[in-house]
């Protein structure tokens, strides 16, 4: 039940701190981001990885993991990178931005899969999850969307990450292949979480507080 909760209050959270303090300071924000980076990623090499190397075809679960990294780069396009902490577009919109809505969608469905297999990896998703919603949730704000309709999209989003955990509980057809699933939500953490970690910091370089904070999170992920 944790798998279904936690990650619907991580999105939760982050929109009810942007409805109420609008963050405007992004330093703090960007630290987190690396925090969240760098744990992801370390749960990924530590639980992840030798998981689905120990029950599956090395060769086959390589190109996997490969096509997840394609998957995520294919998404990217359509979400302005919104999954690593930033929307990357200065365009107006007149329309919602149905595609970047999707995408980040299919996003959470998929990295919802693996977490009944992996204890430890909705803690992941919940310190990824938070920066993403405050981040989206910012950005549909700024963009002039009514907050009654950035709060039900928002709640949309939250259910993914469980809807993707259900469908792979409960859909026995799916279950030959999990691990193959779980294969690309590994490629799609690999980019997300090595792209956060050389965006959040100006100038793609590293200061002492990202340092640290970078070894707290992969400290942490050991640990857990």
């Amino acid at each position: 039940m944790i798998n279904y909760i936690l990650p619907i209050i991580a999105v939760l959270s982050g929109l009810l701190f942007v409805m109420f303090f609008r963050p405007r300071k992004k330093s703090n924000l960007k630290l987190f981001l690396a925090f969240s980076g760098a744990f992801l990623l370390s749960l990924t090499v530590f639980d992840l990885l030798p998981e689905v190397y120990d029950h599956s075809d090395s060769g086959k679960i390589g190109i996997f993991i490969m096509l997840g990294i394609f998957i995520q780069i294919f998404l990217e396009f359509f979400s302005k990178g919104a999954e690593h902490g930033h929307v990357h577009t200065n365009e107006s919109i007149s329309r919602f931005p149905w595609l970047l809505f999707i995408s980040l969608s299919v996003h959470s469905i998929l990295e919802g899969f693996p977490l009944h297999a992996h204890k430890t990896l909705v803690f992941g998703i919940v310190i990824h999850k938070v920066p993403i919603s405050i981040i989206v949730s910012t950005f549909f704000l700024d963009k002039g969307f009514s907050r009654n309709w950035v709060a039900l999209l928002l709640t949309l989003f939250a259910i993914m990450t469980p809807l993707g955990s259900f469908l792979s509980e409960h859909l026995d057809f799916l279950k030959p292949f999990l691990n193959y699933i779980s294969a690309l939500v590994i490629g799609i953490f690999l980019h997300i979480s090595t792209t956060i970690l050389f965006e959040s910091s100006e100038g793609h370089t590293f200061n002492i507080r990202k340092l640290l904070v970078v070894a707290f999170g992969v400290f942490t992920a050991y640990i857990i």
